[in-house]
């Protein structure tokens, strides 16, 4: 029987048998993660909103770039086996004290013997002797022998301008960008004769004003005498960077370049 010239029996076939190839064809398997992120990530405190923003957007980061993350919120698990699983350890907002020895030890010969990347944000050199902790002397010498000094209590927007646009973290960003509301720190001294400087914040743009400077105050460095590929960014205080585009480059293209360790 012919309806419109269409071999309504041929039809009904042709449609079984894609059902049935349609049924029967195995299911696509899910590609592994590339390599594997340890995120040390603070549990409370006013940094916690920046912990939570951070962990959504690395979800998604995650899923197209081709890794997986894993959050620790102490030093308790970390030693040589522990760390040998990551190819990329995320220090966020974490500070550089408290740590048990074992897992200070392992973190050290991580970094030193290139085994894999860093990525530190804002609390990483909170350097000095806080909450009853003595100062953490080789994390010093790998924050480029600084001690943090003093901090924008009320905040201050600032331009950060780029100093290095040939380094891949600081592909795609313009020469300068802004940074909304950071509660900027100050050390002791400028990293600059011991790391890379990467990009530093001009004072004369806070808004409001604050007397609180350095003079020379880099913002992203990286320190290239150890061999493990890092980099410090000091922005991290607040969710709302999650919503700064500059901010997520950085990071994304931060994750692309550690992670080759």
């Amino acid at each position: 029987m012919f309806r419109s010239g269409i071999a309504w029996p041929a039809v009904r076939c042709s449609l079984f048998v894609l059902a049935c190839l349609a049924t029967d064809a195995p299911p696509v398997a899910a590609q592994p993660p590339r390599f594997h992120v340890l995120a040390l990530a603070e549990h409370g405190g006013l940094h916690r909103p920046f912990v939570d923003a951070a962990k959504v957007w690395l979800a998604k980061e995650a899923a197209a770039v081709g890794f997986d993350v894993e959050y620790i919120e102490n030093t308790d698990r970390i030693d040589d086996q522990f760390l040998s699983r990551f190819r990329l350890f995320i220090q966020l907002n974490y500070p550089p004290y408290g740590w048990k020895p074992t897992a200070a030890a392992a973190f050290e010969r991580y970094i030193e013997q290139g085994r894999g990347g860093w990525i530190g944000f804002h609390h990483a050199t909170l350097l000095g002797e806080f909450d009853g902790y003595p100062i953490w002397p080789w994390f010093h010498r790998f924050m480029g022998s600084i001690r943090w000094k003093d901090y924008i209590p009320k905040f201050a927007t600032g331009t950060v301008k780029v100093e290095d646009a040939a380094h891949p973290i600081l592909q795609g960003l313009p020469g300068e960008f802004r940074i909304e509301d950071e509660e900027w720190y100050t050390f002791d001294r400028s990293p600059r004769p011991n790391v890379r400087v990467l990009a530093s914040v001009d004072e004369s743009t806070y808004s409001p004003q604050s007397p609180i400077t350095m003079g020379d105050h880099p913002v992203i460095w990286s320190n290239e005498h150890m061999k493990a590929r890092n980099v410090y960014i000091f922005m991290g205080h607040h969710a709302e960077l999650f919503s700064n585009q500059a901010f997520i480059r950085i990071f994304h293209n931060a994750i692309q370049w550690t992670a080759q360790s």
